[in-house]
Order: C-alpha cells, then structure tokens, then sequence
C-alpha cells in the first residue's frame, strides 16, 4: 500500500489529524511552561523540579499499556487527551500569576505526565487495531511524520506566540488542541473485543513474559532510556538555560526546537520507503545522533549549528521509531503490543524524573555546557553496550530469536 493510500484511507484519517494537532499542542506547551516559569522570575532549580514531577508518573507507563490491551484503545487515548485539556488551562491560569506555588506547578505537571504516560503505549501500538500487519510499516511512518509536521509547526508558532504575547496563550492553546484531539480520536472505527479480561497484574506479567525473551528489545530499552534523558533534559532545562544565558530567547529556542521536528518529517519520508534488512542495528547506531544537540551546547556552538544537530537527531529518532514500532508489531501477538510497549518504556521514564533533578543543580553549579556534555557520555556509552548487546546476541550459538535472524544481523 502507498504512501498516498494510507493517507486517504478512511480508518486511519482521523488518527493522523488528531496526532497533527495533538503534536503541535505539545510544541506550544513544551515552550509555554519553561518560558513561562523563567519570566516568572522561577530558577533552574524550580523549573527542573516541576518538570520532573511531569516525567514522575513515568511507572504508569505499564497501567497505560494494561488499559490500552484491555480497553479500545481510542477510548484510552481521548481519555487521556481530555485530561491533558484540562491541565493545560489550569496550567495558563497559574502563568498568569507570577507568585503562584512551585507546589501547584508540581501537582499540574503530575497530572499532564500522568495523562501522557497512559497514552504513550498505547499510541504506539493503535495502527495495529487499524491496518492489516502488511500496511503497517507504512503508516507508522506517516502517523511518525504526521507528529513531526506537528510538532514543527508547534514549536515554531509557539516561539513567536510566547515572544510576542506570553506564555499563557500559548498554554490554553495547547489545552484546546488536546480536546480536539480527543474529539477526533473518538471517530475512529476500532471492533476490537476481549475474550477474557485477566486481573491487571496478570496482563502485566504476561506482557513481561513477551518481553523478557527478546534480547533486542533489552538492548533497544537500554539506549533509548539514555535518549529520553538526553531529550527531557535538553528541552526542559539544559536547552532554555543555555538560550538566556547567551540572551538568545524564546523565539529562537523556539526555531532550533522546530528543526529537530524538521528532521523528524524527513526522518518520517525516508521510513515511508526505506526498509532495511536488518533494522535493529541500524535504528541502534541512528538513536547515537540523539547525543548531537546536547554536543553542540557543550561546545558553546551558535544557534545554527544546534538547530543543525536538532534536525539529525530528528532524522534519526524518526526512523528509529518506525524501526522499532513496526519491528515489534511484527515479532508480538496483536493484544500484547501495548504492554510490551510499556515495558520497553519503563526505564527510561523511571529514570528521567531523577535525571531531571540532578541536571537543574548541576546547571547552577557548572553551567549548561558542561552538564550537557554529561548528557552526551552517556548516550554514547549507552550505544557502545547496547551494540555489543546486539553483536552477543546474533553471533552465540543459537542465540538469534526465532523469526529475527535478518532483523538481528549485525554485520
């Protein structure tokens, strides 16, 4: 199936205009809440601590892929978006206030993390409800590129919004982008039914039973928690800082954000088409260039060369995802994606709250600069021990999985 036909095609349309939507409003309230917060006179310290009480409900990962097995998962996402609507207002109401409690900031990111750890899995795993297993490489390469033209679009308006008008209008938008997101997620056509409804900790088990024997996915967890923490600390701390250290704004962290968005719609194009024959290896050494933009901030580089390390990463990130989605809609029974989604998840979210706390003192103490460059140690160790995890895997005997010879090679 081509590209254009899944793009027309009935079941999938309304899913690819929510995630557009949906997408760009994270661009707007990724901007509006760091920026808000530093006109508001709060320091590093204040931001990093609300922005890890968003990234603690991370543990939920595995309840939002519970409910997206159990439940329609279109019901769990427009469930989810609603809640993220609501947060988002109240969140611009407290932007307006210049006084308003670290404690209140906290208790709303708890809450926005809470609703985007339930939709995560399931999100990653609803084209398998849609489409047959043959079209769906193709069309998580357009709900991928669907997010991106999204989140460029987003980040880029969001800059100029919170310039020029403040951080509150930025806000409510994205609260109004989230609830017509959920509206259009409801008019998808999802028959799915369940059979038989285990208790949550047995589907849970079940769904680390799926995952536990697959040594890729293993070493595909392992990098990826290091690119979620390059990425969380990069966009909520380490990136702003470094802009209004060197009195560069908003508005432009708002045009070098884009261009990671950028890269992840041409990212999205390359992955309509390409498919190679062994797609773990080569999504392990694209997730390395994640470690671009916080490498650029560690040399004190202008904004252009950090916008460009933002569009590699958003290339490489793109098709990583496409890889990784479609490889494990591939390998997994279709009622297990979610939760083995989940899990895959979980140390990477587990440790970004942590990470985020530790990065907002290590800011004061020495700087952007060099806590990004920590950043970057770690993403390129992560790569080393997960490609040698891989290497270990493909070459002991008997060690590739069933079903996973090509896809597993390493060369």
């Amino acid at each position: 199936m081509t590209a254009l036909r899944v793009l027309t095609n009935p079941a999938v349309t309304p899913l690819l205009a929510a995630r557009l939507i949906s997408s760009a409003g994270v661009g707007f309230g990724q901007v509006a809440f760091v920026w808000g917060m530093k006109t508001n006179g709060y320091s590093a310290g204040a931001i990093s601590l609300v922005a890890a009480c968003k990234a603690i409900p991370a543990l939920l990962i595995l309840a939002g892929g519970v409910l997206g097995d159990r439940f329609k998962r279109h019901h769990v996402l427009a469930a989810a978006e609603v809640t993220a609507s609501v947060t988002w207002v109240a969140i611009g109401g407290c932007l307006l206030n210049g006084h308003t409690p670290t404690g209140l900031l906290c208790a709303l990111a708890l809450v926005s993390g809470t609703a985007y750890f339930i939709f995560l899995p399931t999100v990653r795993s609803i084209t398998a409800d849609l489409l047959p297993s043959d079209q769906r490489h193709c069309a998580n390469a357009l709900v991928g590129q669907t997010e991106a033209v999204g989140a460029l679009i987003g980040l880029t308006v969001a800059g100029v919004v919170v310039s020029s008008v403040g951080a509150v209008p930025a806000a409510v938008l994205k609260g109004v982008m989230c609830l017509a997101s959920a509206a259009l997620l409801l008019r998808l056509k999802i028959s799915r039914r369940r059979i038989a409804t285990p208790g949550p900790l047995t589907e849970l088990a079940a769904g680390w039973k799926h995952f536990v024997p697959h040594r890729w996915m293993w070493a595909m967890a392992l990098q990826f928690t290091t690119a979620i923490i390059a990425t969380a600390t990069l966009v909520e701390i380490i990136g702003p800082v470094f802009m209004d250290d060197h009195h560069r704004g908003a508005k432009t962290w708002g045009i070098v954000s884009a261009c990671e968005a950028l890269g992840a719609v041409a990212g999205a194009l390359l992955a309509v088409r390409w498919k190679p024959r062994r797609p773990i290896p080569v999504a392990v050494v694209l997730l390395m260039f994640a470690g671009a933009p916080p490498l650029a901030i560690g040399a004190g580089a202008p904004s252009a060369v950090i916008a460009a390390g933002m569009f590699a990463s958003g290339i490489a990130k793109a098709v990583y995802m496409v890889l990784w989605v479609t490889e494990l809609q591939r390998t997994l029974p279709i009622e297990t994606i979610a939760r083995v989604s989940g899990w895959n998840f979980v140390p990477a979210y587990a440790l970004a709250p942590i990470a985020l706390l530790l990065v907002g003192p290590l800011v004061t103490a020495d700087g952007p600069s060099d806590a990004a460059l920590v950043i970057v140690a770690s993403v390129f160790a992560s790569t080393f021990a997960a490609a040698l995890l891989l290497l270990a895997t493909s070459r002991r005997p008997g060690g590739r999985e069933a079903g996973q010879s090509e896809a597993l090679a390493v060369p």
